[in-house]
C-alpha cells in the first residue's frame, strides 16, 4: 500500500476524499486541508505534499523546463467564469471591459489563474488587448513584501510593484487603481460601497453569454501528483482520477438531495436544477476528452502573453493512459 500525503481545500468537490469516504485504490491516503493561498504557497515552496490541488496555470509553467516536477491529473476542484471578481472604481463610469484600455488593474499573483483566465477572455472576446494595461502588483486585503510563490513577470507587459505598505483594496477604493482582477472580493467591496462595485452590473448573464459563445466553464485548479512517485507507481494516476471523479459526482449528487440541503443557501436544489439547465448536466467535466478544447485554449492564452514560452499540445500535458479518460 502507497502512503500518500494530500493537500486539499475545503471544497466539496474533494471532501470526500479528505474524509475517506472515497478511497484511492492501493493508497493509504492522508489528507489535509488548508485554506487555499497557504496551501498554494507551502506547496509551491516546499512541496510539503506529495499530491496537493495545484493552480492550474502555475502548473502549466512547469513545461518550460526540461523536466516537469509535477504530473497532472484532469480533475478540476476549482471552476470559476471570474467575470464576477473584476471590481473597478465606481467614480469612473466603467461597464464593459474595453473601458479599461489603459487603465490601471490591480493583480495579487501574476500567474493566478483568475488573472490568466480573465487577460485572454478579455483579450479574445471583449476588445481590452492584454497588454494595453497598466497592472500593479501587491497584497489583497493585507501588505505583502513580496511574491506569495515564485513568479515569472512576462516582456511586454506594464508591471508596477506597489509599495510594502499597499493593498489593492485600499487602492482600488481610494482611486489609485482603477480595477482589480481578483479571486475574491476585497474588503473595501463591503466597506466602501459607494466607491467599490463590480465591472460587470449582472454578471452572471455576462457569464452565461460566454459559455454559451465558447462551451467553455475555466479550470482554476487541478490535482497534481510529483512525478518521482509516479515513475515509481505508474499505476497512480488512474487510480487518483477514477477517486477523484468518484468525489466529485459524490458531491453533485448531494446537492440535489432536497432532505438536508448540503449548503445554506435556501434555494440550493433549485440553483442546482437551474445550472444544469443553463450549462448541461455535466457541467463541471472531467477527464481528458472533454477538457481538451478548454486546454487548449488556455495554452494558447499563456504562449500569448509568454507564461509558457514553448509551444505545447493538450496531448502533452498527461500520461498516456489518462488521455483515454
Amino acid at each position: 500500500m502507497l502512503e500518500l500525503t494530500i493537500g486539499l481545500s475545503d471544497a466539496d468537490r474533494t471532501r470526500a476524499i479528505a474524509e475517506g469516504a472515497v478511497t484511492i485504490e492501493g493508497v493509504a491516503a492522508r489528507a489535509e486541508i488548508l485554506p487555499l493561498q497557504p496551501l498554494f504557497n507551502i506547496q509551491l515552496t516546499t512541496h510539503r505534499f506529495d499530491c496537493c490541488e495545484f493552480p492550474i496555470a502555475t502548473w502549466l509553467r512547469h513545461f518550460n523546463r526540461p523536466s516537469q516536477d509535477y504530473v497532472g491529473i484532469p480533475v478540476f476542484p476549482s471552476r470559476h467564469f471570474r467575470f464576477s471578481c473584476v471590481f473597478v472604481h465606481k467614480g469612473r463610469g466603467f461597464t464593459k471591459p474595453a473601458d479599461l484600455v489603459g487603465k490601471r488593474i490591480g493583480t495579487m499573483v501574476w500567474d493566478m489563474a483568475a488573472a490568466v483566465w480573465l487577460r485572454g477572455i478579455f483579450a479574445e472576446h471583449y476588445g481590452l488587448p492584454a497588454r494595453s494595461p497598466i497592472y500593479v502588483n501587491a497584497g489583497m486585503n493585507a501588505p505583502r513584501a513580496g511574491d506569495d510563490h515564485p513568479q515569472e513577470y512576462p516582456p511586454g507587459y506594464t508591471i508596477e510593484h506597489a509599495a510594502p505598505d499597499k493593498t489593492l483594496s485600499d487602492m482600488l477604493a481610494s482611486g489609485e487603481i482603477d480595477a482589480l482582477y481578483t479571486a475574491r472580493a476585497p474588503d473595501s467591496f463591503f466597506a466602501a460601497p459607494d466607491r467599490v462595485g463590480r465591472l460587470f452590473e449582472n454578471s452572471m448573464a455576462a457569464e452565461l453569454d460566454y459559455f454559451r459563445r465558447t462551451s467553455i466553464h475555466p479550470p482554476m485548479h487541478l490535482i497534481a501528483v510529483k512525478r518521482a512517485i509516479v515513475e515509481k507507481n505508474p499505476w497512480l494516476p488512474m487510480a487518483l482520477y477514477r477517486a477523484f471523479a468518484e468525489a466529485q459526482r459524490m458531491a453533485q449528487r448531494r446537492l440535489h438531495d432536497s432532505a438536508t440541503l448540503a449548503t445554506m443557501l435556501p434555494w440550493a436544489v433549485q440553483h442546482m436544477e437551474q445550472t444544469e439547465r443553463e450549462l448541461g448536466a455535466d457541467f463541471w467535466p472531467t477527464g481528458f476528452a472533454k477538457s481538451r478544447a478548454t486546454l487548449a485554449t488556455l495554452i494558447a492564452y499563456m504562449r500569448e502573453e509568454g507564461l509558457l514560452t514553448r509551444d505545447l499540445t493538450p496531448e502533452e500535458l498527461f500520461p498516456a493512459e489518462i488521455l483515454e479518460t
